[in-house]
């Protein structure tokens, strides 16, 4: 079942989202060579919790972490570690959820650590640009096949791989509820976009195969080839006038690609 929020809910979902950009922009923050995701954890954790509010991810089944870390090759769910120390010209994509007053703001942002390869920051670039352009899609009357349409038109036409098996989602009371907003689709298909809707938009794209396993600890998800993965991800209400992003603060919804640079 879909749940449509009212425009008084869809405004008091707006606290939680601005709060879940700050997180996000302050695990930015500490992206650089020598920094440990687990130490980005606790800083996010820390911030969450002193602006009263609860670590969405944090224990949801059974996940360890307050923050997803993932680098590199691991596409989402990567849990923080104090062994995985990141490195000069690694990518990162740090995910972040907080419930505040009983509502859940989600997104994501791969961050550069250092310098990497033009080749890994194109691929940053144009993953954040399916966002966007999904994003633009978001409003009634539209089908949940034209937001998965223009990501894979973009990602595909880039000579990238669109991830299948994990997908964005209805955000409301919880992290997860329905639609499944995939990634790839046809343009005209799917459910019907109406105003009121909630959905988190996340493209996760990669510079090889979009075949994808996860690991041992039954969270990490890596692509089959071992080739690096970008995501991002942002809150979207569907309304009347157009998208709304809710997971943005006072500077907005977008965050600095590069690590170390929105102290």
């Amino acid at each position: 079942m879909i749940h449509i929020k009212t425009p008084v809910e869809i405004e008091q979902m707006k606290a939680a989202g601005a709060l879940s950009k700050a997180a996000l922009r302050r695990a930015g923050s500490l992206v650089r060579p020598g920094v440990t995701t687990m130490e980005i954890d606790r800083v996010v954790e820390g911030f969450i919790r002193l602006h009263g509010a609860v670590p969405t991810f944090k224990g949801y089944g059974g996940f360890p972490g307050s923050v997803c870390s993932s680098v590199n090759e691991q596409i989402v769910h990567g849990i923080p570690s104090k062994s995985v120390i990141l490195q000069e010209g690694d990518i990162v994509s740090i995910d972040t959820g907080a419930t505040y007053e009983g509502w859940v703001g989600d997104n994501a942002w791969t961050f550069y650590v250092g310098t990497p390869s033009e080749e890994w920051r194109s691929l940053c670039e144009v993953t954040r640009d399916c966002l966007k352009a999904a994003i633009e899609q978001a409003v009634p009357g539209n089908h949940l096949g034209d937001i998965g349409a223009a990501v894979q038109e973009l990602a595909e036409s880039n000579g990238y791989g669109v991830v299948r098996d994990y997908v964005g989602h209805g955000v409301g009371r919880v992290m997860h509820e329905e639609p499944e907003v995939r990634n790839y689709g046809k343009r005209g298909r799917g459910v019907r976009l109406q105003a009121g809707m909630v959905i988190a938009i996340e493209p996760m794209i990669t510079l090889g195969t979009y075949r994808c396993h996860t690991l041992a600890n039954g969270w990490t998800v890596v692509t089959d080839d071992g080739s690096p993965a970008a995501h991002y991800e942002n809150t979207v209400a569907v309304t009347e006038d157009g998208p709304v992003i809710l997971t943005q603060d006072e500077r907005g919804p977008w965050c600095p690609m590069q690590g170390g640079a929105d102290e």
